[in-house]
């Protein structure tokens, strides 16, 4: 019996019995369509927290941010240094730091200020100082206009560039590039009394979301030169956020201590009067449960898969139980051991094959049904993406393919050691 031959042999013999054969493979089905959909609804998870990450500016950036009180003996004791940021911190920080990609800064109002446009329309929404390269070091691109520029920064222009929110609530659809808004300091911090001042409106940001870390909302946020804020609303030129973007993610812990040396340089060796918020570590354990949970997720489907691997082993004994006669008129007629084996390794290898790719098509399907129900349950991000990699499709095919060796080869083995005259004799 030739090699194709006896794979032709043991493909017809499933095609005989249709119905058998597919329920045989629901357990391979479920198990691989489990499996995937489990995975892409878990790298779905990965891909939000990774965008909520670059949201913040990405993995290689790390805040440094003023602070009142420190932990000591588990009490919160108030700090004495009467040191604060200011905008020469920013330049000696670029100047000094080779491990260093580029530096902003935020002088923010997170939420509250009022704002207001010239017809009288007005909404609720923070604002930021910041420098002209925010947007650059942000990965923020402009809907229209332009962004502040370093000229705005150090003449304290009275512009402004603003959210979508924004700008969908003071001119609906109309274009606000060029057209006056007031708007009115909020923050405790400030020195100064309430006081509202007008701005021209030179730019709009594409919109951007909601932060999940924080629950800040990017996109009802107007941002300003940061000079104009210290001017018009603060009094003084502190700066409350220094916003450090290391050349690479592994270049992290050395831009740190290249910074905090400068900091000392130029604060009188004191560096508790600041504390520094690195984005990588804060959430390496968030993508860590992710794994984790993806792990634990896609272990608890593979049982099914286990299962349909006995379930093959099963139909397999019972297709060599029901053949056993033909097998031994097969060796009588010249079959070797080896084609028998060929032919009971194809079948069980064939129908774990189908079942893998029918529990291919139904895992995606299944994934894009759980991401859709994941996101009316955890009511956090409007679309949950579900991630089917080509590699993990690959991976189940190429294990539902194993499967049916594993757990066909004993039957085909029983198949391939019968002897021909027992066979024969079989009822």
């Amino acid at each position: 019996m030739r090699f194709l031959e006896s794979i032709s042999v043991g493909i017809k013999a499933l095609l005989k019995n249709k119905l058998r054969s597919l329920l045989t493979t629901l357990g391979i089905i479920i198990g691989i369509a489990s499996v995937l959909a489990m995975i892409a609804v878990g790298d779905g998870a990965k891909e939000i927290i990774l965008e909520d990450i670059q949201k913040l500016g990405g993995l290689n950036t790390f805040t440094l941010y003023r602070v009142s009180t420190k932990l000591v003996g588990g009490r919160r004791v108030p700090i004495r240094s009467k040191e604060h940021f200011n905008y020469g911190d920013v330049l000696a920080i670029e100047a000094a730091c080779s491990s260093v990609k580029g530096v902003t800064l935020r002088l923010p109002s997170y939420s509250g200020a009022l704002v207001q446009a010239k017809d009288g329309s007005n909404t609720r929404a923070g604002y930021y100082g910041v420098n002209e390269v925010y947007t650059e070091l942000m990965k923020w691109d402009l809907q229209a206009g332009r962004f502040i520029s370093r000229d705005d920064v150090n003449n304290a222009t009275k512009v402004a560039v603003l959210g979508m929110d924004v700008v969908t609530d003071l001119f609906g659809n109309a274009s606000p590039i060029g057209k006056e808004i007031k708007i009115g300091s909020v923050s405790r911090q400030y020195k100064h009394k309430r006081r509202t001042e007008r701005f021209i409106v030179i730019g709009t940001l594409v919109p951007r979301g909601r932060s999940l870390k924080f629950g800040m909302n990017y996109d009802a946020q107007i941002f300003i030169p940061v000079t104009t804020i210290q001017q018009r609303f603060t009094g003084n030129d502190r700066i409350l956020q220094i916003v450090v973007h290391a050349s690479t993610v592994e270049a992290v812990p050395k831009a740190i201590e290249e910074v905090k040396a400068v900091i000392r340089k130029r604060h009188r060796n004191e560096d508790d009067f600041f504390r520094i918020f690195e984005i990588h570590s804060a959430t390496s354990s968030l993508l860590k449960i992710s794994t984790v949970i993806k792990i634990a997720l896609g272990s608890i489907a593979g049982f099914s898969l286990l299962v349909g691997g006995i379930g093959i082993m099963n139909m397999m004994l019972v297709a060599v139980g029901e053949r056993t006669r033909e097998i031994g008129l097969c060796k009588a007629l010249g079959a070797k051991k080896s084609d028998i084996l060929l032919q009971f390794l194809s079948e069980s290898v064939s129908l774990c094959s189908i079942g893998g790719l029918l529990g291919v098509g139904l895992g995606v399907f299944a994934g894009k049904g759980m991401a859709h129900l994941a996101v009316r349950i955890v009511k956090i991000v409007p679309v949950w993406p579900a991630i089917f990699s080509p590699q993990w499709i690959l991976i189940s095919v190429s294990f539902s393919a194993v499967l049916g060796i594993c757990f066909g080869l004993y039957p085909a083995v029983k198949a391939m050691q019968l002897s021909p005259i027992e066979a024969l004799r079989a009822e």
